[in-house]
């Protein structure tokens, strides 16, 4: 149980750096003042901060999901991982949601979970190619806009065919925090609920 509690500490620690905050700093940008959702993840990096702190940031969130998950499948055996370990798998998301370092007020998770969906391909790359193509399907395919709801209709429907699919319990369990912390943060968010609007890709 203490090794659980370690790698939980871990990952939640390395979700709380904020990478947004940090490469903005560096490269002297405020991409939180001129947004509407006073987020600082890697869309508000991207349009405020430019190219290069959109890239930095991007790669750190992952890195910072991916780095505490891979280590740990790294140094677990497979039948090992047991439901005790969900929190610990999750556990960068839910730093980068609510860092410890910035007051509880971080970003909504999302490039976090495909880090940290990432570290399971020793064991496992189903969580990550499904999460990937559903992410796609909502926005090439069957396109929701605005954001705010393509997300949350990514993470529901891949946490309803994961355990469907055939993935392992603590992955089922670890997706389905990931997903409660980001659809959280959503909610949480201060951007305007735009109107829903769903439309095939080859219909305008």
């Amino acid at each position: 149980m203490t090794r659980v509690l370690l790698f939980t500490l871990f990952g939640y620690l390395c979700g709380s750096i904020l990478f947004a905050d940090l490469f903005s700093k560096l490269f002297r940008k405020d991409i939180l003042t001129p947004s509407k959702d006073q987020n600082p993840g890697v869309a508000n990096a991207f349009m405020y901060g430019g190219f290069r702190c959109g890239v930095c940031t991007l790669l750190g969130d992952v890195l910072k999901g991916f780095l505490p998950v891979f280590l740990l499948t790294l140094t677990t055996p497979a039948q090992a991982l047991d439901w005790r370990y969900a929190l610990a798998l999750a556990a960068p998301v839910l730093g980068h949601a609510f860092p410890v370092f910035f007051r509880f007020q971080g970003g909504k998770g999302i490039a976090a979970t495909f880090g940290c969906l990432l570290g399971l391909f020793p064991y496992s790359p189903l969580p990550f190619a499904l999460f990937a193509a559903c992410f796609i399907f909502f926005s090439v395919v069957l396109k929701i806009s605005p954001h705010f709801y393509r997300t949350i209709f990514a993470y529901l429907t891949a946490a309803i065919l994961l355990p469907v699919l055939g993935a392992p319990s603590t992955m089922c369990g670890a997706f389905v925090i990931m997903a409660a912390t980001v659809c959280a943060r959503l909610h949480m968010s201060r951007e305007e609920r735009e109107r829903m609007t769903v439309r095939l890709a080859w219909k305008r």
